[in-house]
C-alpha cells in the first residue's frame, strides 16, 4: 500500500509559501525542509544556516558533511525524502547572534511542526540534533545541559535520539567528550541502518 502523499503536499507547498515571520528575516523568508509520508528516519536541527539558505538544499555544508559521516550514509540516501524527512525547529535562516547563528524563530514549530509531525506516521528514529530539538520534543524529560542529554542517550532509545550539532565550531565539545565518538556514534549507526534497511 503506497501512502497518500496529496495531504502532505499540500502542507509542504503552504509551509514553503509561508512569509508569517518575513520582517524578522535579514535574507528573507526560504523554508528549506523535506518530508514524505514514507520517510522513516526524522532529523530535526536547529534552522537553516547562509549556505542553505543559498542553495535551498538542507545541511548542505560542512555540518552536513559530518552528520552524513555519523549516520555512515552516503548522499543520495541522505536526500531521499522517501526515506528520510529533514524537519528544522525553524524553516527560514534566522540571522546572526552573538557569535553564531541566532535561534530558530518560535513562529514555525507553533504554526506548523503540530500538523506537520503527525503526517509522517512510518518514522521509526527521530534524530534531536542542538538544544532547541531537544526541548521540543523531550520538554522535561531532558537533561540540564545539552551534554547531559546526549548523555544520556540510552534513555531515550530506541526511537529517538539526542545528538549535538555536527558544526565545526563544536570541535572543543567532540575533544571534550570522547565517549560520543566510543558510545553513541556506534549505536547511533545500527539505529539508522536499522530504520533505512540496505541502502
Amino acid at each position: 500500500m503506497t501512502a497518500d502523499s496529496r495531504p502532505l503536499d499540500n502542507l509542504l507547498g503552504a509551509i514553503r509559501a509561508c512569509r508569517l515571520c518575513e520582517a524578522h528575516l535579514p535574507l528573507g523568508p526560504r523554508p528549506v525542509l523535506r518530508a514524505s509520508p514514507t520517510a522513516r528516519l526524522l532529523i530535526v536541527g536547529q534552522a537553516p544556516g547562509t549556505r542553505v539558505h543559498a542553495s535551498g538544499v538542507p545541511w548542505d555544508d560542512a555540518s552536513g558533511r559530518r552528520l552524513r559521516e555519523w549516520l555512515q550514509v552516503d548522499a543520495p540516501t541522505f536526500y531521499d525524502e522517501s526515506r528520510v524527512a529533514i524537519v528544522p525547529m525553524g524553516f527560514c535562516y534566522p540571522g546572526r547572534a552573538g557569535g553564531g547563528d541566532a535561534p530558530p524563530r518560535p513562529e514555525c514549530r507553533a504554526t506548523w511542526h503540530g500538523t506537520l509531525l503527525p503526517m509522517l506516521p512510518a518514522v521509526g528514529l527521530t534524530l534531536l540534533i542542538g538544544q532547541y530539538a531537544q526541548a521540543y520534543f523531550l520538554g522535561s524529560h531532558r537533561g540540564a545541559t545539552l551534554t547531559d542529554t546526549v548523555r544520556a542517550w540510552r534513555e531515550y532509545a530506541p526511537d529517538v535520539v539526542p545528538l549535538p550539532h555536527p558544526s565545526p565550531r563544536n570541535v572543543a565539545w567532540f575533544k571534550a567528550n570522547p565517549w560520543f565518538d566510543d558510545e553513541v556514534l556506534p549505536a547511533l549507526r545500527a539505529s539508522v541502518a536499522r530504520v533505512l534497511g540496505p541502502t
